[in-house]
């Protein structure tokens, strides 16, 4: 399914004027504070009539000013997932699933609740309520009465901003199973970069209330010029498959062709995960790197050099596990003449990528 939006509507800053096209799977809404986020995933959920366009899903339109439509937010067929859980506390776990359920079309279709509880893992937190639940929970629970709705679209707004680290990780695997499983689109607003690489199928990114950058995942953030976090946020994503746990606590991912050894990850021999490194993890090297602790080394071929102002440069490489981002400073790219077409190497500590880099495809 795709979605399309295009609204225009003033606020007090700037003017939102926005218009992309995404494809299934999870369209993740970039930027800083202030950018035009919340107000964008506002108006496509109709809680405010100050936008005009057009917004849709495939063919289920949601608002369309030209041709008079604007449908009432309990009629736009929504699932949203605050940064709070919201769930009601005289509620056990269970009575705030039925209550989503009361929301979904009246068309004979059969329950989905088992399947459900089973994808987001709380089958033991039904008999519970609210109060009993920790952050991750009650997320958890909020996503699986979203879905009970039977959405056509699934709004998520900063909904780990209010968790903690250990939280975060925990919620973060029931975000990518929902894009993966539940054949519902995903507007979720972000300004982590960690998530936008985990999470998202699709890159929108806003600079006060305009589009600057859409487009896949992959290609967006392995954009050097794209900075939009300051450039100690930049980091490019490689897909890449579990070959082998080894006994010494490495993991080692094909990417490419070029082995890639992680800290240890509980994932299945065969599957395809995303890796986010990070630009100020890399080194690069005109020679092929010998004598290094570093375990993971990727012949490639310089793409583009982007320097700032100050005395740093971000270097694209073409390798074939897809482009690296490395951070190095002006000084360094020209002692050792990095242009683009010139051959090199680029080296990543394995401990360097951490665990929230790593996730599902």
């Amino acid at each position: 399914m795709s979605l399309f939006v295009k609204v225009k509507q003033k606020v007090e800053g700037f003017d939102l004027d926005v218009d992309f096209e995404a494809p299934t799977g999870a369209t993740v809404l970039f930027g800083a504070s202030g950018s035009g986020k919340t107000t964008l995933i506002n108006a496509v959920a109709g809680l405010s009539r100050g936008s005009v366009g057009r917004v849709a899903v495939d063919d289920w339109v949601l608002q369309d000013s030209a041709a008079g439509i604007w449908l009432p937010p309990h009629k736009r067929r929504l699932g949203y997932v605050f940064q709070e859980g919201r769930l009601f506390p005289h509620m056990s776990v269970k009575q705030n699933l039925a209550y989503g359920q009361r929301f979904a079309p009246k068309d004979g279709a059969v329950s989905e609740l088992d399947k459900v509880v089973h994808m987001l893992g709380i089958e033991p937190l039904l008999g519970r309520r609210p109060g009993m639940l920790s952050g991750g929970e009650k997320q958890r629970v909020a996503i699986g009465r979203a879905l009970l709705a039977r959405p056509r679209l699934i709004l998520a707004d900063e909904p780990l901003a209010a968790l903690d680290e250990a939280r975060k990780a925990e919620i973060m695997p029931y975000f990518e199973r929902l894009r993966d499983e539940a054949d519902v689109p995903i507007l979720y607003v972000s300004h982590s970069m960690g998530e936008v690489a985990r999470l998202a199928t699709t890159v929108v990114a806003l600079e006060r209330g305009r589009v600057s950058r859409v487009g896949p995942a992959a290609e967006v953030l392995g954009d050097p010029g794209f900075t939009p976090a300051g450039v100690r946020a930049v980091g490019a994503v490689l897909e890449a498959r579990v070959v082998a746990h080894h006994e010494d606590g490495l993991s080692e991912l094909d990417a490419g062709g070029n082995p890639l050894f992680l800290p240890r990850i509980s994932q299945r021999i065969g599957t395809l995960m995303r890796v986010r490194i990070a630009a100020h993890d890399v080194i690069l090297s005109r020679e092929e790197p010998k004598g290094l602790s570093a375990l993971n080394m990727m012949a490639g071929e310089i793409d583009a050099v982007r320097a700032g102002d100050g005395p740093g440069a971000i270097v694209s490489v073409k390798t074939n596990a897809g482009p690296v981002l490395a951070r190095v400073t002006r000084r360094s790219a020209d002692a050792l003449g990095l242009v683009p077409g010139v051959k090199c190497y680029a080296v990543v500590k394995t401990v360097s990528i951490a665990p929230e880099d790593v996730g599902g495809r």
